[in-house]
């Protein structure tokens, strides 16, 4: 909610309370960085659960317990984070009816609700400040002021009314403001409003600030009857404008009492008003902000002069513009400048131009070109391009550039200094842009190299599900390999970050994913190219199959068993169904042989899926002998290894414990319980805190303890078991944590 404090500031432009200045000027707000407030945290309780903690009236709507009370800052607050998260509807804004909440600061933005909700929930309460920027067309801009206006308190009382891009019935006439005579505050931007509107509005005794940029008025002169009074004119692309040059200065020169103007347009109109401006003497001798941005033929000499002729300005709006780059404007002491000559003016317009598309493109731009081999993190510069982006949704060129600049402000070892909620803002972001614009590839290209980011992939919250759709889509689009590679690091990553159900609901994704990493294995085969590609592919695969049926049904069925060599990390034998395809005598003599292989990894992966095989005896039935042999050939083979906390060069990872538990319980086979213990082991010494708390979550300390005192047990598993156990009290132990067996 924009809270009015000083009539010649615009209200977009105040800076929140708790803001502090970075290195570069720019305000830092510390809530990214901070901990969520309890207030917040409350809130976003009671929203989530509103449904469950009110009643329902007899029309459908909510209603609050009879002895719940809310104080005003903590009511406005409340209905400002219902209208931020998009839960404002005419059946949940009936909590704000009656005297349980006191509203001062009602803010709706982009909210859906119909003028009933508005006048029930809202129009009785004393308000000061309304912010009803964009809301739905069924609620339109008279019926607003209708509203108000239904409650004389607030005629009187109201002092800002924020109505940017709000709806008027095509066949509305006059917009009545006349009764709202305690507004100082009024912006209409992007509104259908009149020349007639603005002499209605002219005559408000108190009208301090006033925004009507982008609007139908075709002359200012009605401003005339508030010159003794107006301290913030903001009139950015008045398309409609009949008056001449001359008659537009004539009406400002009136206006003595403005603090500040903004007459910036778009810079394809050429528009040279700001031009005849600067050359006049006798015009706003007590402006302190002045926005000329986008204007024609604007030049640092000009500007010099018009702002030493005015030493007490702080602001000057030069974006888009050819000022701005003289040594004067850093030298100047209290200037702003929002230009795009530096990082601080180019910080300044993200700031003042979060609402403007077309400024907000822009700044956007040079931003790129600023920050295109950046060195320092900025967590302020990369919080206004979520801004922009957030402003808006459906403006390609703004989200791409944003999408690059964020690049630029997170790559390599810069998004380390970014706070995770930030990052997460971003990101989800970046995955709105790409739903808005599914055929940009650009736009992906970017979202897929910021997903490249270990610091986002690994520690940032974002929807991994969407994220793994997305990437597996572009896997399958055969771009050029540095894509591709890409691809298939971030596929390798997110699908052991996704649950089996998640991996399961992919399908065709899921299909077509495994499908590709086949192909590229198999053409990486061919090739004999043993490159990062190929790496990355196989830790996809071995992460894609890893308890999913569905994945394994996958490989099966596109001939994975040809390249099988090559896909040893994969799962595949944990599926006892698929087991009888396994059991063939080429790829039981393949994995044989890869059991004695002398690289440690590849003898590692090779047991594994021995043990799996053989601890089904249904596939084996007319194979007895083969099978025995190769569970002699296991064991003989593990009682070699090196210890179990030996380094292997290739990361072993598990999802779950769970597909061990069958092993582990099969004392008539030492073998198989052997390799599942020395590989739970060999995990647990790597990272104790994931896998000692996966032990305790999937109830695998009692399998470890059974093994421990089972009388018939192999006495090398009794100590390995021994071994987990220990390891697993003695991570508890460092943590004061009791022992769980």
């Amino acid at each position: 909610m924009v809270h009015f404090l000083h009539p010649g500031l615009s209200p977009r432009n105040i800076v929140p309370p708790d803001a502090q200045k970075d290195a570069l000027g720019c305000y830092v707000v510390q809530e990214e960085a901070s901990p969520y407030s309890l207030v917040n945290i409350c809130l976003n309780f009671l929203i989530a659960n509103l449904e469950k903690l009110c009643s329902e009236r007899s029309d459908g709507t909510l209603c609050l317990p009879e002895h719940w009370s809310f104080p005003q800052e903590v009511a406005d607050r409340f209905l400002g984070v219902m209208t931020w998260q998009g839960k404002l509807t005419d059946r949940t804004a009936s909590i704000f009816q009656g005297n349980q909440m006191k509203l001062k600061l009602v803010n709706i933005q982009k909210a859906k609700i119909s003028t009933a909700a508005f006048t029930k929930a809202f129009c009785h309460h004393k308000v000061i400040e309304l912010d009803a920027t964009a809301v739905h067309t069924d609620l339109p801009i008279p019926d607003i002021i209708s509203g108000l206006c239904s409650n004389s308190w607030i005629q009187q009382n109201l002092r800002c009314l924020l109505l940017d891009s709000t709806s008027i019935p095509q066949d509305s006439r006059l917009l009545f403001f006349g009764q709202l005579t305690g507004l100082r505050v009024l912006s209409v931007f992007n509104v259908c409003f009149h020349s007639e509107d603005l002499a209605n509005v002219s005559q408000l005794p108190k009208l301090e600030s006033l925004d009507i940029s982008n609007t139908m008025v075709t002359n200012i002169s009605a401003l005339l009857a508030c010159k003794d009074r107006l301290k913030s004119l903001t009139m950015h692309y008045l398309k409609c404008l009949t008056m001449t040059k001359p008659q537009i200065l004539a009406v400002i020169r009136e206006l003595k009492c403005l603090l500040h103007l903004d007459i910036s347009d778009h810079r394809q109109l050429k528009s040279d008003l700001a031009f005849h401006l600067l050359q006049q003497k006798d015009i706003l001798p007590n402006v302190v902000s002045l926005d000329i941005s986008g204007g024609s033929c604007i030049t640092d000499g000009a500007v010099e002069l018009f702002i030493r002729q005015r030493p007490a300005m702080q602001f000057v709006g030069l974006l888009a513009t050819d000022a701005g780059y003289s040594d004067f404007f850093t030298a100047k002491q209290g200037l702003r400048v929002a230009g795009g000559a530096n990082m601080s003016q180019i910080s300044e317009a993200l700031s003042r131009y979060r609402n403007r598309s077309c400024f907000m493109k822009e700044a956007l731009y040079r931003l790129f070109t600023e920050t295109f081999s950046m060195q320092v993190t900025m967590p302020a510069i990369l919080k206004l391009v979520a801004v922009g982006m957030r402003n808006h949704p459906l403006d390609l060129p703004v989200q791409f550039t944003a999408s690059a600049c964020a690049l630029n402000l997170t790559r390599q070892g810069l998004a380390r200094g970014m706070p995770v909620r930030l990052l997460s803002e971003v990101t989800c972001l970046l995955f709105k842009a790409l739903k808005n614009f599914p055929h940009y590839q650009q736009l992906q290209k970017n979202c897929l190299l910021s997903l490249t980011n270990s610091r986002i992939l690994v520690d940032v919250p974002f929807d991994r599900f969407d994220a793994a759709k997305f990437v597996m889509r572009w896997l399958c689009k055969h771009e050029n390999p540095k894509m591709q590679t890409m691809a298939v690091s971030i596929t390798s990553i997110l699908a052991l970050q996704l649950s089996s159900e998640q991996t399961a609901q992919l399908k065709e994704e899921l299909f077509m994913a495994v499908k590709e990493l086949l192909a590229i294995v198999k053409q990486k085969t061919t090739e004999n190219l043993d490159d990062v590609t190929l790496l990355f592919t196989l830790k996809a695969l071995w992460n894609l199959t890893d308890e999913s049926p569905a994945a394994c049904s996958h490989f099966i069925e596109n001939q994975g068993l040809a390249i099988f060599i090559q896909v040893l990390e994969n799962n595949i034998a944990e599926v006892r169904e698929l087991s009888s395809k396994l059991v063939t005598e080429d790829v039981v003599k393949h994995i044989s042989s890869l059991l004695h292989s002398k690289e440690m990894e590849v003898s590692y992966f090779a047991a594994g899926i021995i043990a799996h095989l053989t601890s089904d005896t249904q596939p084996w039935m007319s194979h007895d002998l083969q099978r025995s042999a190769l569970l002699q050939d296991l064991y003989a083979t593990i009682q070699n290894w090196p210890s179990s906390s030996c380094k292997m060069t290739a990361l072993v990872t598990y999802r779950s414990f769970k597909a061990f538990f069958p092993l582990l319980g099969n004392f008539s086979q030492p073998a198989v319980q052997l390799w599942a213990l020395w590989a739970m082991y060999h995990v647990c010494s790597k990272n104790p805190s994931k896998y000692c708390r996966m032990l305790v979550e999937e109830e695998g300390l009692q399998f470890l303890c059974d093994i421990q005192e089972h009388s018939e047990a192999d006495a090398q598993a009794q100590r390995i078991a021994t071994s987990i156990l220990d390891d697993f009290r003695m991570h508890f132990m460092n943590y004061q944590r009791p022992s769980l067996c």
